[in-house]
């Protein structure tokens, strides 16, 4: 009886870590789609991602749900219950990248114009980056890789200087031209989504951190953002 208890209670644990996967994925393709339509001004596409939230949504639902049935049944202690609160907070993260993804496909909708090359060039290597650091840390939930969450969290950092660097060029746009002042307004808050998406990637790096060694990661998270006490939060 009690190793037919654990196979069942193994079997949730990966059905969620499944659902986890699935979320990550659907993100993923959010981040993506939102800055094709933001790069080639694709409103069609800017739709079509605004209408796939419900789906990231709908996942995030089903991990909750499938988590308090597993504590309800199961009364996990440990471990166990790390690896359930573990899947309730990647989730949440992965919900919020999904929020931020549609954020940016919004702003599509409200511009008429195509980004300068340059800002593109730069916003193509911020979002490689991020979807990097996504990718690498779900692998590192799916595998309980402490050494690459590890590798992620210090990482985000880099994402913060191109937040920086972006956000300044964007400046120098509006200062130039007065008439560049909205356009570039709408891209400062989508890069500052992209920033925030990273943020969140960060922010599941430590929680495999936390289900793997049982406690919270103390240091204090690397940052190299200027911009936060000069924008307006992203969800405005």
């Amino acid at each position: 009886m009690v190793e037919h208890t654990a196979r069942a209670f193994d079997s949730d644990l990966q059905e969620l870590a499944h659902k986890v996967a699935e979320m990550g994925g659907l993100a993923e393709k959010q981040i993506v789609d939102a800055i094709e339509a933001l790069v080639k001004h694709d409103i069609a596409l800017a739709k079509r991602v605004m209408a796939a939230d419900d789906q990231v949504d709908e996942r995030q639902r089903e991990v909750e749900e499938r988590a308090v049935v597993a504590i309800a049944r199961r009364q996990p202690m440990a471990v166990d219950l790390r690896e359930i609160v573990g899947a309730l907070r990647i989730s949440n993260d992965l919900e919020r990248i999904g929020d931020l993804a549609e954020n940016i496909a919004k702003r599509v909708i409200l511009t008429n114009e195509l980004p300068s090359s340059d800002v593109i060039l730069q916003l193509d290597r911020m979002v490689k980056l991020a979807l990097v650091q996504l990718r690498r840390v779900l692998h590192s939930y799916a595998q309980h890789d402490l050494a690459e969450a590890l590798d992620v969290w210090r990482r985000d950092a880099e994402i913060d200087a191109m937040n920086s660097s972006i956000f300044r060029e964007l400046l120098t746009y509006m200062m130039k031209n007065p008439r560049n002042i909205t356009f570039c307004t709408h891209l400062l808050f989508c890069v500052k989504n992209i920033e925030r998406m990273g943020d969140h990637a960060t922010n599941i790096a430590e929680t495999v951190y936390y289900i793997v060694q049982g406690h919270p990661l103390s240091d204090e998270r690397p940052k190299a953002d200027i911009t936060s006490k000069r924008m307006l939060p992203s969800s405005v």
